[in-house]
């Protein structure tokens, strides 16, 4: 049987160019766009630039943005990566190791052996496989943070993660205590790499996974997590807001500090305004500081 192919654009690019050149991305064709320094594993972008990853769903379409991109830009080179098969996997293995994300959880990737080093220590298995999101970003570890600190009002609750990725703040929100969680994804690729990670911590029985977006859920949660990018958290305000029950929390990240207040106003000003609670920042080591906002609805 031929393994699939899975055909990706790579371009380094001006980070205060990220944003505009990740949405012309998804114009092109993209099914998806990270962006990728020091802390997403990243390999050759320079000083004051990151790396746009962008997934096709066929070779043709990634030739073709391509060109388009080198036609309106001569200045950019990107360039087409193609993992076969589990490649995409084994190549995360060799930077992906065990590190402490919060102050009681720890991330392990499944193929190494490791010990807890005190009674209170949870283990987190994590394979991002072909999913977005280690914990080794800024914005993950950040909303971590606001869930450990705020552990003692999980239990019972059911938790929505937008943009799930591989599922790791999902599965850190039910470690801490939440009943259940709705973990919805754009990207079809990531569904089975999140029932996986749940199933290797015995979690499958409290989370569901749907490749699903923010505006067609119907249902309303005392936990709402979006880690997800400015230019996404600005559209769906409305729908995230939707999504909170009354007296709830929804927390964001994703978001540069340069663009903090545009969101902190933008989410308290909609027709069911949002209280802003507090912000929590952080450097990514190039340079950038990101944050993560939470917000309480009435």
């Amino acid at each position: 049987m031929t393994e699939p192919v899975y055909p990706f654009v790579a371009v380094d690019v001006p980070r205060d160019r990220a944003e505009e050149l990740g949405a012309h991305l998804f114009d092109l064709g993209a099914m998806g766009v990270e962006e990728r320094d020091e802390q997403t594993l990243a390999k050759g972008a320079g000083s004051g630039k990151v790396t746009l990853v962008a997934s096709f769903s066929t070779r043709e379409e990634a030739d073709q943005a391509i060109a388009a991109l080198v036609e309106e830009d001569p200045s950019l080179a990107p360039r087409i990566e193609e993992i076969v098969g589990d490649a995409w996997r084994d190549a995360w293995k060799q930077h992906f190791e065990p590190f402490q994300f919060t102050s009681d959880i720890v991330v392990v990737p499944p193929w190494v052996a490791y010990e807890k080093k005190r009674a209170d220590e949870h283990v987190l298995e994590l394979e991002p496989g072909r999913a977005f999101g280690t914990g080794l970003h800024a914005t993950t570890a950040l909303v971590a943070e606001m869930l450990h600190d705020r552990k003692s009002s999980l239990p019972g609750v059911r938790v929505l993660d937008v943009g799930t990725g591989s599922g790791i703040l999902a599965l850190v929100a039910l470690i801490y205590g939440a009943a259940s969680a709705l973990a919805i994804d754009n990207d079809p690729e990531v569904i089975d790499v999140v029932r996986e990670n749940a199933e290797r911590n015995g979690l499958a029985d409290r989370v569901v996974v749907r490749e699903q977006t923010i505006e067609h859920v119907t249902e309303t949660f005392p936990v709402v997590l979006a880690n997800i990018e400015t230019r996404v958290l600005r559209p769906i305000a409305e729908d995230l807001t939707r999504a909170v029950a009354p007296s709830g929390l929804l927390i964001l990240s994703g978001i540069l500090a340069a663009e903090h207040d545009e969101i902190v106003a933008r989410y308290t000003s909609l027709a069911r305004p949002l209280r802003y609670l507090e912000t929590r920042r952080r450097g990514d080591g190039t340079g950038d500081d990101w944050v993560a906002i939470a917000f309480a609805a009435s």
